[in-house]
């Protein structure tokens, strides 16, 4: 199966300026901020005074338990502050988890599933660990019945205030706090369909029943379920996996093998991200998806 890369530009609110050394000089809306990129081994572009003049950084812990804290240069709201793509409006703010509320190099997949059902009336779109809600804008922008997935419960507040900030109180979307496995699965025997599903799900995490949920162990069911809730006349999924060790071809193959009795192809690749300072490709994610 051939790898295939799928390259996020930067936009007005967001690009990532620099990378090097480890790290990655990121630029959100008014703020600029670096945080740590293992995968950036060659040197910066830019010089030190362009990294020095950042608005924080993001120190990680000396395990590799994900930890680490943000150091401040110059103030930055506690409570964040408003950026926009396309017509999704959302707010970012520097978390502990070291990112910022939102990625950024799901822009070229959100703009892949809109064209996937562009010419459908009325799409049905599932969005499994759908956090703070930009992808389930970005579809009901393009005029998708949403269902918005996630075991947070902060995180689905967040999307609904994201939502309402982006006027879109009033779009068919459906806020759910639940499991994704367990949610898929009731789908399943509930009979629904769907014209297009998303999943982003994490390495480990925890459902709001304690639900334990570990990459290696669930992906394989649940993207099965996920193949039961779509039909020949569906147009696509995409799966984009973090941090894990696992190779592309991997979840390429287990797509194919699920998905084989579908018309339509299965691809496998990169998510990446082009750097503004010299337009090399920075990797961000494994991917694989469906289409037809």
């Amino acid at each position: 199966m051939p790898l295939a890369t799928l390259v996020g530009e930067g936009w007005d609110d967001y690009g990532l300026v620099d990378s090097g050394g480890g790290r990655k000089l990121e630029r959100y809306g008014p703020y600029r901020f670096i945080r740590p990129e293992p995968q950036a081994m060659w040197q910066p572009a830019l010089a030190d005074s362009e990294w020095d003049a950042a608005d924080g950084e993001f120190i990680p812990a000396s395990d590799e338990d994900g930890g680490g804290r943000w150091y401040f240069h110059r103030p930055v709201p506690a409570e964040g502050w408003p950026l926009a793509w396309r017509e999704a409006r959302f707010t970012a703010s520097c978390t502990p988890f070291r990112h910022l509320g939102f990625f950024p190099d799901m822009a070229p997949v959100w703009d892949w599933l809109r064209g996937c059902v562009a010419d459908k009336a009325d799409p049905a779109f599932l969005n499994l660990f759908g956090y703070t809600g930009v992808g389930s804008q970005a579809l009901a922008a393009a005029g998708a019945a949403v269902t918005h997935v996630d075991a947070s419960k902060k995180s689905v507040a967040q999307a609904r205030d994201n939502a309402a900030l982006a006027g879109m109180s009033d779009r068919p979307i459906r806020w759910i706090v639940d499991d994704a496995g367990k949610f898929t699965a009731r789908e399943v025997r509930r009979e629904r369909r769907y014209d297009a599903i998303l999943l982003d799900p994490p390495k480990f995490g925890r459902g709001p029943g304690g639900e334990r949920w570990q990459i290696e162990e669930g992906l394989a069911p649940l993207l099965a379920d996920c193949r039961q809730l779509l039909d020949a006349d569906s147009r696509a999924l995409f799966l984009t996996v973090y941090a894990v060790r696992m190779s592309a071809l991997a979840i390429g193959e287990l797509l194919a093998q699920i998905f084989a009795d579908l018309p339509g192809k299965v691809e496998c690749g990169e998510l990446a991200v082009r750097e503004e300072a010299r337009g090399l490709l920075m990797p961000t994610a494994i991917f694989a998806r469906w289409s037809r």
